[in-house]
């Protein structure tokens, strides 16, 4: 079983950047391979963005690529998503998942471990 706390988020105004971290306990993230995704309310969650076992291989959804950039320390047990050039579109909450796969996964159905999230609100 693991823990997963996501923090960072935050009120920024449009073109403006943030970084999110998810932080996990109960068993080191080296484990699993680790993924963002958000959630409008009203909506269907969303895939993000997602990152290896051993963080050489990343995929992001067409609408954050380029923007984004997710990474992981594996040391400090600690997955990052680096967000920039902030779009009110980009307004969420923000979870991290873990999965038990060893390459990046982009449906949520194969994850097996949700953070609470955190809310990103973009102003225009």
């Amino acid at each position: 079983q693991v823990q997963l706390v996501e923090s960072g988020g935050g009120l920024v105004q449009a073109g403006g950047s943030l970084r999110l971290s998810c932080a996990a306990s109960g068993r080191t993230l080296t484990s699993y391979a680790m993924g963002w995704f958000r959630q409008v309310p009203g909506k269907e969650r969303e895939f993000v963005a997602a990152i290896s076992r051993s963080g050489g291989n990343s995929l992001y959804s067409d609408s954050v690529r380029g923007r984004f950039t997710i990474s992981r320390d594996n040391a400090k047990i600690a997955l990052y998503l680096h967000m920039s050039k902030l779009e009110p579109e980009d307004t969420a909450v923000y979870y991290c998942a873990a999965n038990q796969y060893a390459s990046v996964r982009y449906s949520q159905n194969e994850y097996n471990y949700w953070g609470q999230g955190t809310l990103v609100t973009v102003s225009s």
